[in-house]
Parts: C-alpha cells; sequence; structure tokens
C-alpha cells in the first residue's frame, strides 16, 4: 500500500469544503474541481471536470449510504489530487441504494497509473465504510476538523 497516495498527504483544510450547497451532483462535482483549481498538480481545471463527468456517465460513483466517489484518469492532472465536501442537503447521484449522497470525496490521477487508481479507489472505500467514520465527518463543522476526522480514519485502516 505504499504505493498509494495517503488522504492525510492529499487533503488540507484548503482543498475540503463543508456542508456546502449545492441542488445537484453536476453542482457538487463543480465545486469539488473548483477546490482543486489551484493545485500545482492540476493543469487543466476544465477538462478534469469534463473528465469526471464522463466517468460518472459510465456509472455513477455513488458508492451507497450517502458517500460518492467521483473520479477519474485524466491527462488534466500530473499527479493524484484528491479533496472532500460534505453537503448541507444530501443530492441524488443515482447511488446502487437509492440513498441520496451527503458526503463526496473526488481524485484524480493521471492516465497512466490505472493500478494505482484502482488501489485508492478500493481505499478510499475501506477508509469512509465505516457508519462512525461517516458520521464524525459528517459533524465536522471546519475544514480543519474534516481533514483531521478523514486521517484519524485513514490511521485506523
Amino acid at each position: 500500500m505504499t504505493d498509494i497516495p495517503r488522504l492525510a498527504d492529499l487533503l488540507a483544510p484548503d482543498r475540503v469544503a463543508v456542508r456546502v450547497s449545492v441542488a445537484t451532483r453536476e453542482e457538487a462535482v463543480d465545486i469539488a474541481v473548483g477546490l482543486l483549481a489551484d493545485c500545482p498538480s492540476v493543469v487543466d481545471p476544465a477538462r478534469l471536470a469534463a473528465d469526471v463527468e464522463g466517468r460518472e456517465a459510465l456509472m455513477s460513483t455513488g458508492v451507497g449510504e450517502g458517500l460518492a466517489l467521483p473520479h477519474a484518469r485524466t491527462s488534466a492532472v500530473t499527479s493524484t489530487v484528491a479533496t472532500l465536501c460534505t453537503l448541507a442537503v444530501p443530492v441524488d447521484w443515482d447511488a446502487h441504494d437509492g440513498a441520496p449522497v451527503d458526503l463526496v470525496l473526488l481524485f484524480a490521477g493521471p492516465e497512466a497509473a490505472r493500478a494505482t487508481h484502482v488501489r485508492l479507489l478500493a481505499h478510499l472505500s475501506r477508509v469512509l465504510s465505516a457508519a462512525k467514520v461517516r458520521h464524525r465527518i459528517a459533524e465536522a463543522e471546519t475544514p480543519e476538523a474534516l481533514v483531521a476526522a478523514v486521517v484519524e480514519a485513514e490511521a485506523n485502516v
């Protein structure tokens, strides 16, 4: 697992948002991509948004229980990037369990990094699968508290 980027290294308070008000999945993706726009690894934010939406069109990334993991392998980034948003009001994400989403962890990696991308997706699912972890994340009132909750959850996996 050493070749998988850690959330502790990917997330920072300026790359997360708490209780964001959006009406649609597309708005949530746009806000998440906007949080990454100034990241040095993001060379084309518009391409990143288009590639994440393109991936979403293939199959919903709403994994259930209020969690979505939108992602893409894309030429828009030079290394793996991630952002996390909690939503003020859950939105429909076409999740397999039918539940609306209130926790969005968007990540993207370079096109050539297929194996790392798949392992990171599995890792994120494990980190965020526990109800108590999602509850602690939902209770976060500041970006700093949100990052701390995720970093602590990752350390316990």
